[in-house]
């Protein structure tokens, strides 16, 4: 093994957290990417503030981040007739030593890419090219097998394999071959980005709505300082009867707007205006909102899972991207007191598989937007004085269970010791490459 690079199956965000860790640490990566050019695809996401502190701890700075998105003040949830239900800082403003932000997932990506290339120069990232499967050898080592765009077939032999390769993963269907199909619980969500005044503080997180059928809302840009007008990022669900499955031939695609408006016509409030805010989009993408079944293992020896290959989870927390990154994180802190081993993805997989499998399913049970499900319970989603159906301590409540078990309740994250220390190394006798 001692010539073996770490093999990474994705360039996507959770692959190239992986590989830029690596990098920082002094363990040689290789990433295999199927795209055969890197774009900046889809909208917007939020970045938790467990998984800022981690990027920031890898050089990628405030001013990077404030040029694909901005900092988030707010999250709120908002009933159906326009009244809160609960709302709370975020951020600094919460008393995070991080910013939580709210960012454009395709430019977090080309951001990621563009760091790790400068890093470790182009060759590292190769592109047109897909993992498929892979070969456990005698030595301990991996050996990759890897389609190409131009039909050809090569091989790559790692010392490991990080199987970073999204919710259909390949490396994953090989390591748990008999697995339940993709998850769909009826949720179909149409997003899209429209130029717009941010409401409330500026910077807010909003859901309105009820949990069967709400439109979230965040800004993922600073306002232009003539118009005032931001990039607002939004998001419209509406839950239906899954029983025949999904329907349409892909997972995710380009629609026009008037195939979807006509749920939320009416929604109309003295300070959002929700049709309105569909319809300036100029492009909308529809997905249904799936995940997959928690597995006993992220680990097969050599081969580890992360970021959606190990835990795709309904977007209801706003933690997918945090947690591919603080994945990386936890990889990169096993490796240095394991070494590039196996005993490094098992503790790897120690630390995170069990508590992360919960998430995804507090994530499938509505995540922080369970509130909405216990208001609908209690008054059918219309109130005047939201105190008088969920009291302020069990809305309290209910979201600090959520923080902590994602990872980013306040006094314990502040408190955390660094992942990884500043100036780590794996050394050359413990990284398994020469």
């Amino acid at each position: 093994m001692s010539d073996h690079p770490v093999v990474i199956a994705g360039g996507g965000i959770g692959g190239l957290a992986t590989a830029l860790t690596l990098q920082q640490i002094g363990v040689p990566c290789v990433v295999y990417e199927a795209v055969r050019e890197m774009r900046p695809l889809g909208v917007g996401i939020n970045l938790q503030p467990n998984a800022v502190r981690e990027l920031y701890d890898l050089g990628i700075a405030a001013v990077d981040l404030d040029t694909i998105g901005v900092p988030a003040q707010e999250w709120a949830l908002v009933g159906l007739n326009g009244n809160d239900i609960y709302s709370e800082p975020r951020g600094l403003g919460a008393g995070y030593n991080w910013p939580q932000y709210a960012v454009h997932r395709g430019q977090l990506h080309m951001l990621l890419y563009r760091t790790f290339v400068e890093r470790a120069g182009p060759q590292a990232v190769r592109l047109g090219s897909r993992i498929s499967s892979y070969t456990r050898n005698s030595d301990g080592s991996v050996t990759a097998q890897i389609e190409h765009g131009d039909s050809a077939r090569s091989e790559a032999r790692g010392a490991l394999l990080i199987g970073a390769d999204g919710i259909h993963s390949a490396v994953r269907a090989q390591m748990h071959p008999t697995q339940p199909p993709i998850h769909w619980g009826g949720a179909v969500m149409w997003r899209g980005v429209t130029r717009a005044r941010p409401i409330r503080t500026g910077s807010s997180f909003v859901g309105v709505g009820t949990h069967r059928h709400r439109v979230v809302i965040y800004p993922i840009s600073h306002p232009d300082p003539v118009t005032g007008l931001a990039a607002v990022n939004w998001i419209a669900e509406v839950t239906m009867d899954n029983s025949e499955g999904w329907k349409q031939a892909g997972w995710f695609r380009q629609v026009p707007v008037s195939e979807f408006a006509h749920h939320f016509a009416g929604w109309t409030y003295d300070w959002l205006d929700v049709p309105a805010l569909i319809a300036g989009a100029e492009i909308a993408y529809e997905n249904p909102m799936i995940d997959r079944d928690p597995i006993a293992t992220w680990q097969d020896g050599p081969v580890a899972l992360l970021g959606d290959a190990a835990h795709a989870m309904y977007p209801t927390g706003s933690n997918g991207a945090s947690q591919a990154i603080v994945d990386a994180r936890v990889l990169g802190a096993a490796m240095l007191e394991h070494g590039v081993s196996e005993a490094a993805l098992a503790t790897y997989d120690a630390r995170l598989c069990g508590p992360i499998s919960q998430v995804i399913l507090r994530n499938r049970g509505a995540g922080p937007f369970g509130l909405l499900n216990l208001v609908d319970e209690r008054c059918g989603g219309t109130f005047s004085d939201i105190d008088d159906v969920i009291p302020p301590t069990e809305r309290e409540a209910f979201m600090a269970g959520y923080k902590k078990a994602a990872g980013f309740a306040i006094e314990q994250l502040n408190a955390a010791p660094r992942t990884i220390a500043e100036g780590a190394r794996v050394s050359a006798a413990r990284s398994g490459v020469s």
